[in-house]
């Protein structure tokens, strides 16, 4: 079964706090997520393997470390994921960047897949997928699925947010992948929503109703 990691650091803990407030503008919320995700970038690449190189300093030759192993590859669903990739690509800018875009489905309520566009390498990278909101967890385990099925081998799930019925769902699914996520929230409302949660992260991400 996959891990669910909660990042409790007191920096990132303090900037979803203001993520969370109502009263937190468009602008000042778009920065504070492309803080947290820079943080959480921080953090979930703790466990990255390094490898050995010779160099020379200004005053002699020394070993050190460089990170070794999988390339890396973020995968943001959208639209809500692009705020966070931002920030993540400050801490890894040589990563490749894809896209899931999914829609549920009016009637079915289940997700359906209209855009997927990924690195031509993916079956080599550490995939990242990222997803603000883990709510029902219907969409996060669909991304997964679609990468899944074009090669992808090596993934894990970063959200800002996650509610204990979408981490179930989604581990019922991919019981493979680890999960990483600033908080674990109470429950999700009637209307699919995470409670305390911090309403649409795409709406407020962008300014849109």
């Amino acid at each position: 079964m996959g891990k669910v990691y909660v990042f409790d650091h007191p920096l990132i803990q303090h900037k979803l706090s203001y993520i969370r407030d109502k009263n937190t503008g468009t602008k000042e919320f778009r920065e504070l997520v492309d803080e947290v995700a820079m943080l959480m970038a921080y953090e979930i690449t703790r466990e990255m393997p390094l490898k050995e190189i010779e160099i020379e300093t200004p005053v002699t030759t020394c070993k050190t470390k460089v990170i070794a192993g999988k390339k890396v590859g973020l995968v943001p669903i959208l639209r809500a994921g692009l705020g966070m990739v931002d920030g993540m690509l400050k801490l890894i800018p040589a990563a490749r960047v894809g896209h899931v875009g999914l829609y549920r489905d009016p009637e079915t309520l289940e997700p359906v897949e209209y855009y997927v566009k990924l690195p031509s390498d993916v079956n080599e990278r550490e995939l990242i997928v990222i997803d603000p909101m883990l709510a029902t967890g219907g969409s996060a385990a669909a991304a997964i699925t679609a990468l899944k099925n074009r090669g992808a081998q090596n993934l894990k799930l970063m959200c800002l947010i996650a509610a204990p019925e979408g981490i179930e769902k989604f581990q019922q699914i991919h019981e493979d992948i680890d999960l990483y996520v600033a908080a674990v929230d109470e429950k999700l409302n009637d209307h699919g929503y995470i409670v305390p949660g911090l309403g649409d992260a795409g709406d407020r991400l962008y300014g849109t109703k």
